[in-house]
């Protein structure tokens, strides 16, 4: 039986830009915006979601990624039972929780780095960060020198060949479990973590609990590196990400049918998206706002388990700058966005029920059938069953003659129901204009 995580179709939220939580945590009491989360699970369950990212979680000084303590909720979003009631809500509706897990850094605000600024020399903690080195200073004024993510030197780095900082994670984890009973982890920044301190963080979380699921931000490498039985169990597929959109803004289906044929060995298990809380929304990415269709169709059949980040259902709009990313992380009430009828939340929503209904999504084969700039097909199959998508991204309809990869005489639409027949086994339909079929190839 497959895994919950293989049939996973995730909904991934910003909590703190969702509520419209201070930029700064200079707060002296815990404000409880859970409420307002909990009031956004009966729609993620709409879209046919049933898992969430939700993060950054840990109590941090800005952003969430500057985290000042790993075993408290930001009290810009609550308490420890507000989070308790949040994750119980959603596993009663069938939603299993992911959270962040900031291991590459801290916050300057975190204790060991507080008391090493206090004992410098003398701290038991002054081997908990990487590069300590007491004869320099650093660009904040501090009286020591030590490394920084991508120097930003309010996140310095922690040593994690020390075994008191990897023990510490690892009990952090054991707590987040044990308070909150969280489904899985995912690594900020795992394409710099210790490949050591991931495969024992693997071994300690299968002990925790069954099914705990890691997944690892990674942007550029082999992807296989760091997905394995004695590793992490997926990584955030960018290489995909980037082939979407940009294949739909060249009119180049060669670019994306390449780069799946390319992680076709482990591309069931990657994090699949078309946007994120780092990444410009796609409604804001694509040329034509039309491809949003055949975008969310490919996300959804791909092999891959698919997220769509909060807002994008209903075609929201957003754009980084240089200095500012909050346009990302907005706030957003769901009794407002509500109030409007949204064709591609509707669409959205089929797919996640389509991708959650079928097995042949759940780490199926992938089989390419049909291929041209403007027009792509493939199946994807589960024991002897197949599933067709088709996509176009011209702006005329295209009549396409598909091949059809199993036995059976017709195929069924399960975007609205239309019946085709196979003969000679080859199915002749017309693909609408910047749309897709799914077909679902039947007997008798």
């Amino acid at each position: 039986m497959s895994k919950w995580y293989e049939r996973g179709v995730f909904y991934h939220i910003y909590p703190l830009g969702l509520v419209g939580a201070p930029k700064e945590n200079r707060e002296f009491s815990v404000v409880n915006r859970f409420g307002e989360l909990c009031k956004w699970i009966s729609h993620i369950r709409s879209l046919g979601c049933n898992a969430i990212y939700i993060g950054p979680l840990f109590e941090s000084s800005t952003h969430g990624y500057d985290t000042r303590d790993y075993r408290m909720v930001d009290r810009r979003l609550g308490d420890r039972e507000g989070f308790q009631e949040f994750v119980s809500h959603c596993h009663e509706a069938g939603i299993k929780v992911v959270v962040d897990g900031v291991f590459n850094h801290t916050g300057r605000e975190f204790f060991a780095f507080q008391d090493i600024l206090n004992h410098r020399e003398n701290s038991p903690y002054r081997d908990w960060y990487r590069g300590i080195n007491f004869a320099g200073g650093s660009p904040l004024g501090d009286s020591f020198g030590y490394e920084a993510w991508q120097g930003h030197f309010e996140l310095p780095c922690l040593n994690l060949f020390n075994p008191a900082v990897r023990q510490y994670l690892f009990d952090t984890v054991q707590f987040w479990i044990n308070n909150f009973d969280i489904d899985g982890i995912r690594l900020d920044c795992a394409n710099v973590l210790d490949f050591g301190f991931m495969k024992e963080l693997r071994q300690h979380t299968a002990e925790m609990k069954e099914d705990f699921w890691l997944m690892g931000e990674v942007i550029h490498g082999e992807y296989g590196r760091w997905v394995s039985p004695g590793m992490l169990h997926s990584v955030t597929n960018y290489e995909l990400h980037k082939s979407i959109y940009s294949g739909h803004n060249d009119h180049n289906y060669f670019e994306i049918a390449h780069n799946v044929k390319r992680l076709e060995s482990i591309g069931s298990q990657l994090y699949t998206f078309v946007d994120n809380h780092d990444e410009n929304r796609i409604s804001s990415k694509l040329s034509n706002t039309q491809h949003l269709y055949p975008v969310y169709t490919l996300l959804f059949t791909l092999p891959g388990i698919p997220s769509v980040y909060y807002g994008s259902e209903f075609g929201m709009e957003g754009r980084r700058t240089n200095t500012d990313d909050s346009m990302l992380r907005p706030l957003v009430s769901i009794s407002e966005v509500k109030k409007f009828t949204c064709p591609l939340e509707d669409f959205i929503s089929k797919l996640g029920h389509i991708h959650e209904q079928n097995p042949e999504f759940h780490g199926g084969r992938y089989q390419e059938l049909l291929l041209t700039n403007r027009q792509y097909a493939f199946a994807r199959f589960h024991e002897s069953q197949a599933i067709i998508t088709a996509v176009n991204n011209d702006d005329s309809d295209a009549f396409a003659g598909i091949p059809c990869p199993c036995e059976g005489n017709t195929a069924v639409n399960l975007l609205n129901g239309e019946i085709f027949p196979v003969i000679d086994h080859r199915i002749g339909l017309t693909i609408p204009a910047n749309r897709g079929v799914i077909l679902k190839i039947m007997e008798g």
